[in-house]
């Protein structure tokens, strides 16, 4: 007969707490290694600790500039260094941003997302900007811009419009992450960061999966996120995506279970951050995505077109809902 966990051993799991202290990559390693089983029962007792489990918070996405990017991130259609075949365009008018974002609200996300691809936004273009952070707003929906690198005199403007989120991934390990780009470094996202934390916007950074960095290299990444003065409120895991003609479209796919692995570790270190389900869900099965929602994960993108990717259309969404007993999120009224 196989004996029960110990009452300490599931005090253990249902703690809502951070790790105490730092957190070390060899910490991190013991935990990322456990049998699967134990992983997703520790991960999962700390997720319903903190969230309602059967709740996941609905988020879409707008492209609002796309193509023409400076930089050379390996896994990006977006980048003008590689023949992709996406052209560039310019920054979408207010309204049109807004009506979207009307639309999406009606559909029933919570949180919008708005993403363009610069290298850091010029100062002309930022009046637009920070209408659409204002206008999105009022539709009572939060929000959540990705621009680039920012100055502090940037971030300060977005805090002062309303901003509740600004999304800059560290993308890999600081070890890895020359080999996917070389035209910013791993310290200037870092300090980007740091600009919009000291902004008083809260902070959305995460990582990319699949573009054939270790196992080491996925925990070193989450390790960093767990030991920033405060940790990420939002932490975006992404699949990788090849995009034909960019330097990563032969990239060997993650393993399944790796993937969900590294969800497990990103909520145990991150107990009270939303974990979210990003880009690559096309090439999940149904089985991959319940298992990343039973270690945590609590937020996905909903619609058809994630920036300029694949997403599964609501409709297959709504039926894995249906089928997990799953609901969605709903927007918390003002007190």
């Amino acid at each position: 007969m196989t004996p029960s966990p110990s009452a300490n051993s599931m005090q253990e799991t249902k703690s809502s707490s951070a790790p105490s202290g730092p957190t070390t990559q060899a910490d991190a390693q013991i935990i990322y290694n456990l049998p699967f089983n134990d992983l997703l029962y520790r991960a999962h007792g700390i997720h319903r600790a903190n969230f309602d489990p059967n709740a996941v918070q609905m988020s879409r996405l707008l492209s609002v500039k796309t193509g023409g990017c400076a930089e050379d991130c390996g896994y990006c259609s977006q980048s003008a260094h590689y023949p992709t075949g996406l052209k560039a365009s310019k920054l979408l008018e207010v309204e049109r941003v807004l009506a979207e974002a009307r639309k999406a609200k009606e559909c029933g996300a919570t949180r919008y997302c708005m993403g363009a691809a610069w290298r850091s936004p010029k100062d002309r273009d930022m009046d637009a900007i920070i209408a659409m952070v204002e206008g999105v707003r009022a539709l009572g929906m939060e929000t959540c811009m990705t621009l680039g690198m920012l100055t502090p005199q940037q971030s300060a403007r977005l805090a002062d419009a309303g901003l509740d989120y600004y999304n800059h991934n560290i993308d890999t390990s600081e070890r890895f992450y020359s080999e996917i780009i070389t035209t910013r470094s791993f310290a200037d996202r870092l300090e980007t960061l740091a600009n919009v934390r000291e902004a008083g916007i809260k902070v959305c950074a995460g990582g990319i999966l699949g573009m054939g960095e270790t196992a080491e290299d996925r925990i070193s990444m989450l390790v960093t996120l767990a030991n920033l003065p405060t940790p990420p409120e939002s932490v975006p895991i992404n699949m990788l995506i090849p995009i034909p003609g960019s330097r990563l479209a032969n990239a060997q796919p993650i393993d399944p279970i790796d993937f969900v692995r590294t969800v497990a570790l990103a909520r145990i270190l991150m107990p009270t951050s939303y974990v979210r389900l990003s880009a690559g869900r096309t090439d999940m099965s149904d089985e991959t995505q319940a298992l990343c929602f039973f270690a945590g994960a609590n937020s996905i993108f909903v619609g058809e077109t994630l920036l300029t990717a694949d997403n599964p259309g609501e409709d297959q969404d709504a039926a894995l809902f249906r089928r997990l007993g799953l609901n969605a999120q709903q927007l918390e009224q003002p007190e």
